[in-house]
């Protein structure tokens, strides 16, 4: 195949096929239910699987880690490896910092133990609930 093709190959690419590209979902099929559930805007709104993806997009992923908002700077039908992945894509500053925000606030809500004592006792998880109002 020649140069030519492999471009206009790449030049039209589904939405949840760039997504799985990018490294976001580990398979297609998790980038298109994700797409479906409405977790995926392209451009500020609620996108669809077939969607082309373009070059300056701007996309906003609700994913277990966080929102990631990134604007699309280069457009790839194969997955590669990691590195490769990330220049796919360009996080925005305000994404990087709310999301960063947000991982810090999920491990302040667990309870921090050291390592190696193992499972609580039930006192002890009797106390945990206590002062963190479970029960």
């Amino acid at each position: 195949m020649n140069r030519r093709a492999e471009e206009s190959v790449d030049d039209k690419v589904r939405l949840d096929k760039w997504l799985w590209a990018a490294r976001f979902f580990k398979t297609r099929s998790l980038a298109s239910d994700a797409i479906d559930g409405g977790k995926v805007h392209y451009d500020g709104y609620r996108a669809k699987s077939a969607r082309e993806v373009k070059i300056g997009a701007r996309l906003t992923i609700t994913r277990e880690d966080g929102v990631w908002e990134v604007v699309v700077t280069a457009i790839s039908a194969q997955r590669r490896g990691a590195p490769e992945a990330a220049l796919m894509y360009s996080e925005t500053d305000a994404g990087r910092a709310r999301r960063e925000l947000m991982a810090e606030q999920r491990k302040a809500e667990i309870g921090i133990r050291e390592h190696g004592l193992g499972r609580p006792t039930k006192r002890q998880s009797r106390d945990i609930k206590r002062f963190t109002d479970q029960w």
